[in-house]
This record gives C-alpha cells, structure tokens and sequence, in this order.
C-alpha cells in the first residue's frame, strides 16, 4: 500500500470515535525491534503552538519500552476489517508473540519508525513531554478505584504530530 503526506489541517474525522471506538495502534520501535498496542484512550489538539496527541501507556505494556527508548512513535488508524486484528494487538503481548504475523499487518517505516501498510491514516509523532498519573492527584477520585485496581498507573505522553500519511486509493 502507498501512502500520501497530507496536511494535518485536511483532515476530517471525529477524534471521539477514531481513537474512542474504532481504536488506534501506537507503534515504536525501529526496523530492527518494535512492538505495537491498542489504545482507546487518548487526545488530539493544539499545545505550545504545536498539533499534538496525547497518549497513555501502563507501565506492564511491552509498546512502553519501545515508546521510552525512542524520540518517535507512529499512531494509525484502520478500516473496520482490522478490528479483529486490532482486538488481538490490544490482548496479547509481544513479548509472547509476533504481532503482525499473528494478525497479518505488514510492517511498513516512516522515516526509521514503524507502522503498518494496511492503516489508513499514520500519524509520526515525536515525544515532547512525559508525566505518571499518581493517584494523589486524581481530582475524580472515584477513577482510582474504578481504573486501577492493581495500581498500575499510565504514563502520559504529549507529542508532536510532525507528519501525517494518508493512504492512496
């Protein structure tokens, strides 16, 4: 599959149920090793003049390290017919299997970061800042208890969107 640069301003799509319903894959790493994980949480909007995403990532998530030892990341998202495949990258570690040979996705690099050929939009992201989210400072504090049980809290990434990649009809 070929992929085109856009503009992060043509885009026309509802955050809330791209990253809410249809989920996203957060992909890091390099063209020797990376991992890949679902995430159906997470932000979309401007920050110290930036277009930026926010992520969050448990600590346990084998993506992390990846995420941790990389200045870059990919975000994409998929056509309905991955969901399946997306369920799978969300349930299963790494660490115990090959991800895109279990789900059939292709390993494609922008620019030395991973992503897959099958998704049809790709976001470059580049780390900007990185915060845990201790429960001391839960305003809410019904979400403790409620999301997380085993204290295993996120950490919060903020990042760059530098490049965005539509895939070409």
């Amino acid at each position: 599959m070929s992929f085109k640069e856009i503009q992060l301003t043509d885009l026309q799509f509802n955050p809330f149920t791209k990253i809410g319903s249809q989920w996203m894959l957060i992909t890091a790493g390099n063209e020797e090793k990376y991992n890949t994980m679902t995430a159906s949480w997470g932000g979309m909007g401007v920050l110290w003049g930036k277009n930026v995403v926010t992520t969050y990532i448990r600590p346990q998530r084998y993506t992390k390290e990846f995420i941790d030892a990389n200045d870059t990341f990919t975000i994409s998202f998929y056509g309905p017919q991955y969901k399946e495949a997306l369920n799978i990258c969300g349930t299963v570690s790494g660490r115990d299997c090959d991800k895109a040979a279990r789900t059939g996705l292709t390993p494609c690099f922008v620019d030395g970061t991973p992503a897959f050929s099958e998704a049809e939009l790709i976001f470059v992201c580049r780390k900007l800042y990185e915060d845990q989210m201790p429960p001391e400072n839960f305003i809410a504090k019904e979400n403790d208890a409620k999301w997380y049980p085993n204290k295993d809290y996120h950490t919060m990434y903020i990042s760059e969107i530098v490049k965005v990649l539509a895939k070409e009809d």
